[in-house]
């Protein structure tokens, strides 16, 4: 067992020639700091995203049954995208046969959407999200009101020109005022506020695209946009995706069956033809999405993992170098005593203390690279101590594999001829 005394020997040493040699300690290891900054820097943004985009999802709830003609489900099933786009329009009148058919629905609501810009008085806004839905909307987990009303099924029915706004469109115009009752344009047509939905969670913190929106009867947006897919016309206008929530005691599983059932048959599917819609969940969300920041980290690490080969080569490089130049004092250390297991751990601590110096400051430059994105940019930064303890045991991974060779080297030179090396 190597004694304490020799390590910290070897560590002082070791600091000593990266002193002595500060310019080329620093180029030796550039690539570690530059792989380390790069694991803790973007690991802390993509955490970021990642938890983001996690308490987005959460707003639907966990029993919220996601019924869509292309949807995130199939996004990685490896369906042709020629045969996703061949898929028929969803309409109103599924949802209301869903609604009308399956009791062991509690809320069923469709929505569709539509962009548009929204004037008050002088103001206006960029174009935002309108969304035409029904009165079941805010059953379906979907949104909260904050303040005044969600329209109401009579609104519904009768086309009202009623809407919820936004908390974009809701600041923009009554930052300082009540926003109920108040009479708004979407494009060129007046609609009354009823009320103001609660903000939502941003993805990724990109500003506050989520509450960029203004939600409005499904009616009333036919009469604005004109062209949302109805009745048997399932080729034309803008597809419906409708959410639905199961009764209390019902489990999520069994709704589903029920709502792909109903759907197969209002689709006049076969046994043994492939659902053309798509039913999705929360969990499957949260799966594609994994395996999207999953492909995220491999890039990462594969980039990463470039960076610190190139400094650990260049650790070894500097190492081989070393034993080089100290050759006579090599065999000195062993014609005094010293084992060839001593001469090996002394080398090898040395590359470690290399490679682990560039570690720290990559970890330090990757910390400083995550408060600055948080301090000066919307984006989400998540910094937890185990990135930090990653990057540094990589820095020193790389010291024990990159310095193996030339501290084994170093071990096995004859001590005669080492004393005689000039």
């Amino acid at each position: 067992m190597v004694r304490v005394a020799l390590v910290a020997d070897t560590v002082g040493m070791a600091l000593g020639t990266i002193r002595a040699n500060k310019m080329r300690s620093a180029l030796t290891v550039l690539g570690v700091v530059i792989g380390i900054t790069a694991i803790v820097g973007m690991s802390s943004i993509i955490r970021g995203f990642d938890e983001s985009f996690r308490d987005l999802i959460r707003e639907l709830g966990p029993n919220t049954i996601i019924v869509a003609r292309v949807s995130f489900a199939s996004a990685g099933s490896g369906i042709d995208r020629k045969e996703l786009m061949k898929r028929p329009n969803l309409t109103i009148e599924d949802a209301q046969v869903l609604k009308a058919d399956i009791p062991d629905l509690q809320a069923v609501a469709p929505m569709v959407q539509g962009q548009q810009r929204m004037f008050y008085r002088n103001e206006r806004t960029q174009s935002l999200g309108i969304l035409g839905t029904t009165a079941d909307f805010v059953d379906v987990n979907f949104i909260k009101v904050a303040q005044g009303r969600f329209f109401t099924e009579n609104e519904v029915t009768h086309g009202r020109r009623v809407v919820v706004l936004g908390q974009v469109p809701a600041q923009a115009f009554f930052a300082n005022s009540d926003p109920l009752g108040k009479v708004v344009r979407i494009g060129t047509t007046e609609f009354t506020v009823i009320g103001v939905a609660a903000p939502r969670p941003s993805i990724g913190g990109l500003g506050n695209d989520q509450d960029a929106l203004a939600l409005i009867p499904h009616t009333a947006f036919a009469r604005l946009f004109g062209n949302v897919s109805r009745g048997d016309n399932r080729r034309m206008g803008r597809s419906v995706t409708i959410l639905a929530v199961p009764r209390e005691g019902v489990t999520r599983e069994t709704a589903m069956r029920e709502v792909e059932t109903v759907m197969r048959i209002r689709h006049r599917l076969k046994l043994n033809q492939a659902s053309d819609f798509d039913v999705a969940t929360q969990d499957m969300a949260m799966k594609f999405f994994d395996q999207a920041t999953g492909a995220i980290y491999l890039a990462l690490v594969v980039i990463s993992s470039i960076a610190l080969m190139v400094g650990g080569i260049g650790v070894m490089a500097i190492m081989m170098i070393s034993v080089t130049e100290r050759t006579r004092e090599i065999g000195v250390r062993k014609a005094l005593g010293a084992r060839r297991r001593e001469i090996l751990w002394q080398f090898l601590l040395e590359a470690v203390v290399l490679t682990s110096v560039g570690g720290l400051l990559g970890v330090l430059i990757g910390a400083a690279v995550g408060l600055s994105v948080r301090a000066f940019t919307p984006l989400p930064v998540s910094m937890p101590w185990w990135s930090f303890a990653i990057g540094f045991a990589f820095s020193g991974g790389v010291g024990i594999f990159f310095g193996l060779f030339p501290a084994f080297r170093a071990s096995r030179l004859d001590p005669i001829e080492a004393l005689r090396y000039e």
